[in-house]
This record gives C-alpha cells, sequence and structure tokens, in this order.
C-alpha cells in the first residue's frame, strides 16, 4: 500500500497524518502551531517532529514522500513560507530542510488549494470537474478547479481569495497591510474587529454579550439577540461580496465551505450571506465540508501522489 505523509500548517494548529493511496488517514497528530521563537526554523522542527513520529509507527516504514500544506503565501520555486499573514513568522523554510532531513520527496501547496483537491478526492466534491472550496478560520483561503485543473498561478497562490477587496466604507487593516479585505471582516480571528467598527459606525454604545469573542457574537445571534442579528446582516454583506466574486471568476458548480466558522456556524453564515450574493451567474450548490477539517491533509496527500 502506497502511503505518504501529509502535514497542514494553519495559523492556529499543526496537523499530520499518514495517509494511504485509498484516502484513508493510518494515523494523525494534531499540535498547536508554535508562535513564539527567534525564527521560523521552531515551525520546520515542530513539523519534522510530527514527521518522526508518523515514520516510528509501523505504518510509516513505507512512506514515498512528504507533503505540506500551508497558509500562504509561499514562494514554491525555494519551498517556503514568506510572509504570510496568519503565520508568526515571515519566513518558514520547509521543503529543503525536510528533503534533506528524510531524504524523501517532498512538495509544498498552499493549505485551501490542497482543500479542494481533499474535497475532489474524499469529499462534497467527488465527480465535480468545476468546483470552489472556501475555508473561512484564522484566515479565509480558496482554491479551484476549473474544467478538472487545479489552479496554481505562477507561484503557486492562485486562489488568495481572503485579500478580494469587499469594502471601502470601513477601511479595516487586514492583516497583509492592505485595507478593505475580505479576511479582514470575516475571519474568525478579524470578526470582534470588525464588530467593533459597525458598532461605532451605528452609535451602539450597549452590547449583551461579549463583543471581543467571535464565539460569543455567533452564540447571541443564536440566542435572537437583536445587536448580533443586525451585526449578521452586516457581516453577510461583505461574505456576498467576496463569494460573488469568486463565482464570477471561477464559474464553480459547487463550493465547499471549510474551517470552523463554516463548520459549527455555516447555517447562520449561509442564512445571513446568500440572499446577498449576486445572481450574475448562476448560483453554485453551496455546500459546508463533511470531512471534519481534514480536507487539506487529504489534499496534499493526492498532491505528493500525482507528483510521484
Amino acid at each position: 500500500m502506497t502511503t505518504v505523509i501529509a502535514v497542514d500548517l494553519g495559523g492556529t494548529n499543526l496537523r499530520s497524518a499518514l495517509v494511504d493511496s485509498d484516502a484513508e488517514i493510518l494515523a494523525h497528530e494534531t499540535v498547536p502551531t508554535p508562535v513564539a521563537g527567534l525564527s521560523g526554523e521552531v515551525i520546520t522542527d515542530a513539523i519534522t517532529a510530527l514527521v518522526e513520529n508518523l515514520l516510528a509507527l509501523p505504518e510509516g516504514k513505507d512512506v514515498l514522500a512528504i507533503s505540506v500544506a500551508s497558509a500562504g503565501p509561499l514562494d514554491t520555486v525555494h519551498g517556503r513560507i514568506v510572509n504570510s499573514p496568519n503565520i508568526a513568522f515571515p519566513l518558514v523554510e520547509v521543503v529543503e530542510p525536510l528533503r534533506k532531513r528524510f531524504g524523501l520527496p517532498v512538495t509544498l501547496i498552499n493549505d485551501a488549494r490542497a482543500g479542494v483537491l481533499g474535497e475532489r478526492r474524499a469529499g462534497a466534491a467527488r465527480g465535480s470537474e468545476n468546483v470552489v472550496y472556501i475555508t473561512l478560520s484564522t484566515g479565509i483561503g480558496g482554491g479551484a478547479v476549473v474544467n478538472g485543473s487545479l489552479i496554481l498561478g505562477m507561484g503557486g497562490n492562485a486562489g488568495e481569495i481572503g485579500h478580494i477587496p469587499v469594502d471601502t466604507r470601513y477601511n479595516l487593516i487586514c492583516g497583509c497591510g492592505f485595507a478593505g479585505h475580505w479576511e479582514a471582516y470575516a475571519s474568525a480571528k478579524n470578526i470582534p474587529a470588525f464588530f467593533a467598527a459597525w458598532r461605532e459606525a451605528v452609535d451602539l454604545r450597549r452590547v449583551g454579550f461579549d463583543a471581543s469573542s467571535t464565539r460569543a457574537i455567533f452564540a447571541a445571534a443564536r440566542e435572537e439577540d437583536a445587536v448580533a442579528l443586525a451585526f449578521m446582516e452586516a457581516l453577510g454583506e461583505v461574505n456576498a461580496r467576496g463569494v460573488s466574486a469568486v463565482i464570477v471568476a471561477y464559474n464553480p458548480e459547487i463550493i465547499v465551505f471549510d474551517g470552523p466558522l463554516a463548520r459549527y456556524q455555516g447555517d447562520i453564515v449561509f442564512r445571513y450571506m446568500e440572499p446577498h450574493i449576486d445572481r450574475y451567474l448562476p448560483l453554485p450548490e453551496l455546500v459546508v465540508s463533511t470531512l471534519g477539517g481534514r480536507a487539506p491533509l487529504f489534499g496534499a496527500a493526492v498532491y505528493a501522489l500525482e507528483a510521484l
């Protein structure tokens, strides 16, 4: 049985898995993504430790490759992560350190591009030739397959949809340094900042919930708090602008949403987003991933196997 090691490097968690050619996870491990240290080498070391743990297992003796899916942007020519707004270090070397340490082929792919491969291989998009994967997590990322082909772009960064401009009213600064990007408003990390800007704009003094917590804001919406529901309308409009741009860019038949916001709050996100999506092109099927956050791991494995 062909097996590869897949690693998913996100802003919050670092996941690894031993995956076989039938898209079965034979073993897995999750640790927090390092955020403190002198350099990005602490992340490289953490990935190395996870790979060592999997190779030490009986099932790890036949591993043929290592594949890392990471939040971008990436420098795929040199095999590293550069200036990612969701990673604590400006530079993380990936491919060469792992290749030298383990003597195996190593691939690097953006986590959301891996996600769309994972959904086509093992998730909601099986059999679909035109798919977009959107992750609503620490950041917002995307991956697209058009007419059966993965869209990568010049440096592997095609699909950085979290940086689609969606607003000029509040002009919130994104982690990348530019203003008005989708991720600055609707990612799990940044929703409280959007709430604060919205609250100031509508001159709202009293709030009956913890407005510094994305989870608390959504909990208040589930309890039908009037303030939270009004904010959901504003958030829905922003999400719809991002999704509308994705639809006209890629013309997908299905969009698969993933990430904690989609998996745990997807019903609310969809309810307030869908009515505002432009209908210039037909509305694709909108679904939440059923892979429990594992789509990037499956996709990284697919990418490695295709490279072999």
